[in-house]
C-alpha cells in the first residue's frame, strides 16, 4: 500500500504542495518561500542525521508521492523522546495512507532502539490526525497549548506511544 523513501533534493515540489493553505490550516498557514526552502534543505540533510528522519510516503501501486512523515529527537518534560508529524495531500486523504505511513515510521523509530516513546501533538481540531493516533494505539495524555510553529501556541492533543515492550 505505502512505502517510505528518504527525503531527497527532488522532493521540493511535494513540499510546495504540502504548503498549500488547505494543508496548513492547523499549522498557522503556509510558510514563506524562504522558510520553505530552509525546511527542504533541513529535510534533505536529515538523510545524514541520526536525530531527524524525514520520509516521502509513496503509493506502492502507482509510485506517486502522497505525503510525508517524519520523526525527530526531542526533549519533552525531562525525557528524551521522538516527536512525529505527517501530512497527506488532499487528493489522497481518506484512503488509509496516513495511518499506513505513520505505522511504518513507528516501526522504523522502534527499530532504532534510541527512544522509549514517540509523541504527536495534533491540533484538537485536526480530526484526521487525531484519528490516526487513536487507530495506531497512541495514548491520549490530554490537551495542552503546544508551540508550533515557533511563536504560535494552539490547543493540541498530546498523544504518546511506547516503543519498547
Amino acid at each position: 500500500m505505502i512505502k517510505l523513501e528518504p527525503w531527497v533534493e527532488g522532493d521540493f515540489q511535494l513540499l510546495v504542495r504540502m504548503n498549500a493553505p488547505e494543508m496548513t490550516v492547523h499549522l498557522e498557514g503556509p510558510e514563506t518561500q524562504d522558510k520553505l526552502g530552509d525546511r527542504h534543505r533541513r529535510y534533505v540533510a536529515a538523510a545524514d542525521s541520526d536525530s531527524v528522519h524525514v520520509y516521502r510516503a509513496v503509493d506502492e501501486q502507482t509510485g506517486i508521492s502522497v505525503g510525508q512523515v517524519a520523526f525527530w529527537d526531542r526533549e519533552w518534560r525531562g525525557e528524551s523522546v521522538y516527536e512525529m508529524g505527517w501530512a497527506v495531500l488532499p487528493e489522497h486523504q481518506g484512503r488509509g495512507f496516513a495511518s499506513a505511513a505513520v505505522a511504518l515510521a513507528i516501526d522504523l523509530a522502534a527499530a532504532k532502539a534510541r527512544r522509549e516513546s514517540i509523541h504527536a501533538f495534533p491540533s484538537v481540531d485536526n480530526a484526521a490526525s487525531n484519528a490516526v493516533c487513536r487507530k495506531l494505539g497512541f495514548e491520549l495524555l490530554g490537551v495542552l497549548d503546544f508551540e508550533y510553529p515557533k511563536g504560535h501556541f494552539a490547543p493540541s492533543n498530546h498523544w504518546r506511544l511506547g516503543l519498547k515492550p
